[in-house]
């Protein structure tokens, strides 16, 4: 009794909320691969013997591991240690994509003030030409206007 009340703290007490069902799956694998580690080496052999899909088993399993920190240390050598965020990829932040940035950047900046007014204001603050004109003081079709030659402005200088 005590230890499926340990068991029932630790399922439903982690850092991740994860379904009671997946958890579930998890532990009856830790505890058949404890039992007989060579018979159910592979996720696909738990799985047989769960009745359950091999898929379920594989992400179960992720489901209760233990989050990593992005800043532990996974290599160390003579004071230099590698974090494991130094290994991880940034797939979003890209060399181009700061190059891109830094022109547009740029190019707004040698837009005029009404120009990057209504540009910040569409594209940045997310609002509707017509709130804009609104807070401008101008008709919805002027800020159509001044956008499209503010947004034609930037593509030229971008280009070059």
């Amino acid at each position: 009794m005590i230890v499926g009340e340990i068991r029932r703290y630790l399922r439903d007490n982690s850092t991740i909320r994860v379904s009671r069902s997946m958890k579930d799956i998890a532990y009856r694998s830790l505890k058949l691969r404890e039992a007989d580690p060579e018979k159910y080496a592979s996720n696909e052999a738990i799985a047989k013997a769960l009745e359950v899909d091999e898929k379920d088993v594989t992400n179960a399993l992720k489901a209760i591991a233990e989050p990593s920190s992005l800043y532990e240390c996974i290599y160390s050598e003579g004071g230099d240690s590698i974090l494991l965020m130094d290994r991880i990829k940034d797939e979003k932040n890209t060399e181009e994509m700061w190059i891109e940035e830094i022109c547009l950047l740029q190019a707004i900046k040698n837009l005029n003030d009404k120009e990057r007014n209504i540009i910040n204001l569409r594209y940045y603050k997310g609002r509707t030409q017509i709130e804009v004109a609104t807070l401008v003081g101008i008709s919805q079709a002027q800020v159509s206007r001044i956008e499209k030659s503010a947004i034609d402005r930037l593509r030229r200088q971008m280009c070059v």
